[in-house]
């Protein structure tokens, strides 16, 4: 027996890149399933965990996904708006406490989340430095933000224009970064919080310039008793400080200021079904969804897409074994002078098969290892990659 598994072992390293092929190419074959497998409950579970854990989202009637993935993630297309009224509303039903969300606007390619200091406390949000948003213009940014930028407190992020031909004169928005957040390995460490009136600066809502009682006289067409009228030339500011704050203020009622979703939180789970109905019997423009619901819906389809890439795995698994076959048995041909020498000498038909199968034994042997081994550190650091990658 240890004759033949030397023998084996022999021809194996003497022929060790075809071995290896063979070895990586079986493995691959058997790792790919059950990796895929492996990744995409894992990052079911993780759409699962943040979705499970917000009971309710109240939005403008549109797509419930939308609303879903702009809500909970700050991806996609931005879901139709409702205005800020909802959120006095709710507050006044005693039903729920509302969150709400504008998720509109990007600074260097991250979403822009103007909310409430609320929000924070929902998320169970640490700051690892730096404090939370005082006053407009101020932001805090998510973890992966602030490590891809390499931001930190008293730097700075620029709100960038929704297009590059902005008729309306938006200037964009230099805010001052007081907080970094702890990582949450969440779309909140992809995020750049603001308080909700920054976000309505952003848009063009509010805004600040310079005070007329100063201003030089070249920028005021006209001044009496009552008012004080300025010309284009009136500086408008597109960064907020302590010294020009005050002078930023809105027009109109901000009822009817836009959000993109408002987050609530039922007092119980009674309040919530009350609330549900509420709003699904209602003849109005709004819409309210459990985004555990949506995510399981969209997770059924993923699913179903991933049995498609399992079946093609598969068959070109069996191609690849099949190939595997046709190697061992062009071997077992070319090794046919072999097989007479070892007969000539004296070894018996169940030697020389031995030995012509330690080859087979030795390949398949070391490609279910490496695939064990393989399927081993991706269920123990599969959560650990994917947050590298998503943290670089």
């Amino acid at each position: 027996m240890n004759d033949m598994l030397y023998l084996g072992w022999r021809y194996v390293v003497f022929h060790r890149w075809k071995t290896l092929l063979l070895v990586l190419a079986i493995t691959l074959v058997v790792f790919l399933p059950a990796a895929l497998n492996i990744v995409v409950e894992r990052s079911a579970r993780q759409l699962t965990a943040r979705a499970a854990g917000t009971p309710l989202l109240l939005g403008a009637k549109g797509s419930p996904l939308e609303l879903a993935l702009g809500s909970l993630y700050f991806d996609g297309a931005t879901p139709a708006l409702l205005t800020y009224s909802k959120v006095a509303e709710l507050s006044e039903s005693g039903l729920a406490e509302p969150v709400p969300l504008y998720v509109r606007f990007r600074a260097s390619g991250y979403p822009i989340v103007g909310t409430t200091p609320d929000y924070f406390e929902f998320r169970q949000l640490q700051y690892s430095a730096g404090r939370p948003v005082a006053m407009l213009g101020e932001a805090v940014v998510g973890a992966a933000v602030a490590k891809e930028m390499n931001l930190g407190v008293g730097d700075a992020i620029i709100s960038a224009p929704e297009s590059a031909f902005d008729l309306a004169g938006i200037y964009p928005l230099k805010m001052t970064i007081v907080g970094l957040l702890a990582p949450t390995f969440t779309a909140d460490d992809q995020a750049v919080f603001t308080d909700i009136k920054t976000t309505w600066i952003i848009e063009g809502l509010g805004h600040g310039h310079q005070d007329l009682e100063k201003a030089d006289a070249s920028a005021v067409l006209s001044k009496d008793d009552e008012r004080i009228v300025a010309n284009a030339s009136l500086v408008q500011y597109n960064e907020i400080t302590a010294d020009n704050a005050a002078s930023f203020h809105f027009h109109g009622g901000m009822d009817n200021y836009p959000l993109s979703a408002i987050l609530v939180v039922p007092d119980d789970e009674k309040s919530g079904v009350i609330l549900q109905g509420r709003v699904q019997f209602a003849e109005g423009d709004t819409q309210i969804i459990r985004p555990v619901e949506v995510i399981e819906g969209l997770l059924d389809t993923v699913f179903t897409v991933q049995q498609f890439v399992i079946a093609a795995v598969g068959i070109v698994g069996s191609a690849t074994i099949a190939l595997a076959i046709l190697v061992f048995l062009l071997s077992l041909r070319l090794r046919r002078r072999e097989r007479l020498t070892l007969y000539k000498i004296g070894g018996s038909k169940g030697v020389i098969a031995g030995v012509m199968g330690s080859e087979i034994f030795a390949v398949l042997l070391a490609s279910t290892l490496l695939a064990l081994l393989l399927t081993m550190l991706i269920s123990r650091f599969g959560t650990d990659l994917l947050r590298f990658l998503l943290l670089g």
